[in-house]
């Protein structure tokens, strides 16, 4: 059996999120939501990020970020965004077909927008030729496993305010983020200005299932129309909550975020002390970019998982999970130093 570094998506169901879907399934509940498992799971995200938030639970990542832009944008609006997004590079365009709106994409090294970069593309205000930026949207962590810090995303919220746009975040390893920085959630988040927030779930131990957070709760006014035209609207919403419940308990959500980044720490550690070895990023979370000899990555394949990012670099990208263990990161090393 291949062992995984392609993906946290790859990874299974923490143990305590297996049982409370389990318990979730002990007897009927009201559909679409009206559950007190829900409830439950809302009490949970406002006690870790306030209770003046709205809270909202779909499917999965994609749909988190296409229904939040879609209740903060308007079909003549555009979006800013690092070239490296997932929205922009990993969703099929599914955020320019369901909002409508235009991608505006900065060149990144690192994953992270700039103010400068941002400031570049906010031009052509007003002019009734030219698609209108309305939304700055950033990923936390980034692609490249990078983490933005509070000021940088404070300072990004007040330019976005001050130029009457909107801050979303795309939060699919937002635990990963907190994890690094350790800060708190809320502080991360809504006390640095954003305005909606994708919350991510799936990489962090769950089965499916993640949650858009509104900050700005006048955003979430039409949601719940736009979630349920979206077909985002699970008739058993029990068993999203029962997972959010436990991974938002006994601090379930960081640990599992902390392991998953000191793994992929250790790995950075020992593969920047290989000849031959790059690391190109910088890392803070759960991912490692590294480029390897070519002549090695098909023959680590055959053993494990994991992405050849840039082809022409050699440059792979190795990720780790809430259940990587120091065996797995340890055979690695013994594998390319055998290939090496």
């Amino acid at each position: 059996m291949k062992i995984n570094f392609a993906s946290d998506n790859y990874a299974g169901i923490h143990p305590d999120i297996l049982n409370a879907i389990a318990d979730a399934n002990h007897a009927p509940a009201i559909a679409y939501g009206n559950d007190h498992y829900t409830d439950q799971a809302i009490d949970k995200f406002k006690e870790h990020f306030s209770d003046d938030i709205d809270v909202f639970f779909v499917l999965n990542g994609t749909a988190a970020n296409v229904t939040a832009l879609s209740t903060m944008n308007r079909g003549y609006h555009a979006i800013i965004c690092a070239d490296t997004a997932h929205i922009q590079v990993d969703e099929c365009g599914a955020p320019e077909k369901f909002t409508g709106s235009k991608l505006l994409v900065t060149p990144s090294q690192d994953g992270k927008c700039t103010l400068p970069q941002i400031k570049n593309r906010l031009n052509r205000v007003g002019d009734q030729h030219h698609v209108q930026p309305h939304v700055i949207s950033i990923s936390q962590s980034t692609e490249y496993g990078t983490v933005y810090t509070f000021d940088e995303i404070k300072a990004i919220a007040e330019f976005a305010h001050a130029n009457h746009l909107y801050l979303h975040m795309d939060g699919a390893r937002f635990a990963n983020a907190e994890a690094h920085l350790n800060v708190g959630l809320n502080t991360l988040s809504k006390e640095a200005g954003v305005d909606v927030l994708s919350f991510g779930g799936t990489k962090n131990g769950m089965m499916l299932g993640e949650a858009v957070i509104f900050f700005n709760r006048t955003l979430a006014r039409d949601f719940l129309f736009i979630r349920k035209q979206s077909m985002q609207l699970a008739s058993k919403m029990r068993f999203i909550a029962a997972q959010f419940h436990a991974l938002l308990s006994n601090d379930l959500w960081h640990r599992n975020a902390k392991h998953a980044n000191d793994m992929a720490a250790l790995l950075a550690k020992k593969l920047s002390a290989l000849p031959s070895m790059t690391i190109t990023q910088t890392v803070q979370a759960n991912a490692v970019f590294v480029t390897l000899p070519k002549h090695m990555i098909e023959t680590l394949q055959e053993k494990y998982y994991f992405y050849v990012w840039n082809e022409g670099l050699s440059e792979v990208r190795l990720m780790t999970s809430f259940n990587t263990t120091e065996a797995e990161v340890n055979g690695f090393i013994q594998e390319v130093e055998k290939l090496l």
